[in-house]
């Protein structure tokens, strides 16, 4: 006779010899293709408990920390978003603050400087106005602007030149020529200032009917020479980079319609290059409008004699008294003109400089 407790017939809790372990299974555990999970202790000795089970309990043990770093290597656009948010309020934070201080110095009263924290003491918008009373604010603006748009003018013609020359033709000693281009705009503007100054204060008869006693001193071409030269290296290496990208066949067809290669240049090569000239343009007004060293050592400080922007702002500092608020003030209106131009140009300037990074 049989006995009927021997059945070998499989059981509700997982099948012939599955160590009877009768514990109910978890619904909420799934495996990672969608179906059932495999129980994994079935037939161990030691009648272990479920992985599924084991790993829950790990992630339950974690603390702050290693679940960020887990959340972190699972969901890496959460990190990149987050580093992008930081990076972001921060550069905003760091760029914008000295604007925000400058604003508060300008509109606090001559006197009540000392108590300002975050807001400021007292209120005058007049300083705004006081700026072009005080001293010749404008003209110090104008000669600026003047210097700058020549430099940048100088900058691009002889730049656009040495581009084309560098980015589509082949000749010998191109490299090294190129390089030796590089090399002297790693040289500090002091270098050149001893020889410069000599040269620009030596009287010239030939310049007599230009400039009354025959030196460069006092004069825009005092400023605009060795600062166009200062810049002239980085404005060839972004134009030769853009040259260089332009397809021959267009060239060719140009040429084949009758135009030289200076009329190829200027009709079809910066046209197609207009983010890098841009680009270029931008950078050299900026750093001629900003510049201070070659400025303040070429002129005398006086805005009849081209005494540029930063001479009308150091020019508030009387030998008993510094005007803090209207330096502040004429800190922020001369920001204004380059303001205006990156937002005009910021389209061009963003392209010229990602485009500028790739060959095609």
């Amino acid at each position: 006779m049989t006995d009927p407790s021997d059945s070998t017939e499989p059981n509700d809790s997982g099948g012939i010899g599955d160590g009877g372990d009768d514990r109910p299974r978890d619904p909420t555990l799934r495996r990672p293709d969608g179906g059932e999970p495999t129980d994994r202790s079935a037939g161990r000795p030691d009648g272990g408990t479920n992985v599924l089970e084991d790993a829950r309990e790990a992630e339950l043990d974690r603390g702050p920390l290693q679940q960020w770093v887990s959340d972190s290597i699972s969901h890496p656009e959460r990190v990149y978003r987050a580093m992008f948010y930081v990076a972001a309020i921060f550069f905003l934070f760091t760029t914008l603050f000295p604007f925000y201080w400058l604003l508060m110095v300008a509109l606090t009263p001559e006197g009540q400087l000392q108590d300002i924290v975050f807001t400021p003491n007292g209120f005058n918008p007049d300083a705004f106005i006081e700026v072009f009373e005080v001293v010749p604010f404008h003209v110090y603006m104008f000669n600026s602007f003047v210097i700058a748009l020549a430099s940048t003018v100088v900058v691009l013609v002889i730049a656009s030149l040495a581009g084309y020359a560098f980015g589509r033709l082949e000749f010998p000693g191109r490299t090294p020529l190129m390089l030796l281009v590089l090399v002297i705009s790693f040289f500090p503007p002091a270098a050149f200032f001893i020889p410069l100054n000599d040269l620009f204060n030596t009287s010239f008869f030939f310049l007599e009917p230009i400039t009354g006693n025959g030196t460069l001193y006092n004069t825009p071409f005092a400023l605009v020479t060795p600062l166009s030269a200062i810049f002239m290296p980085l404005a060839i290496f972004i134009l030769t980079t853009f040259y260089s990208q332009i397809p021959d066949g267009l060239e060719d067809a140009a040429r084949v319609e009758g135009t030289t290669r200076l009329g190829a240049l200027f009709r079809v090569i910066i046209p197609l290059s207009a983010p890098g000239v841009a680009t270029a343009g931008v950078l050299t007004f900026i750093a001629v409008y900003n510049e201070f060293f070659f400025s303040f050592l070429m002129t005398d400080g006086q805005p009849e004699n081209w005494a540029p922007i930063l001479d009308g702002i150091l020019a508030y500092q009387g030998q008993y008294q510094v005007l803090y608020n209207l330096m502040a003030a004429a800190s922020i209106l001369g920001v204004i003109p380059v303001a205006i131009l990156v937002v005009i140009a910021q389209e061009k300037i963003v392209s010229g400089l990602t485009a500028g990074a790739l060959k095609e």
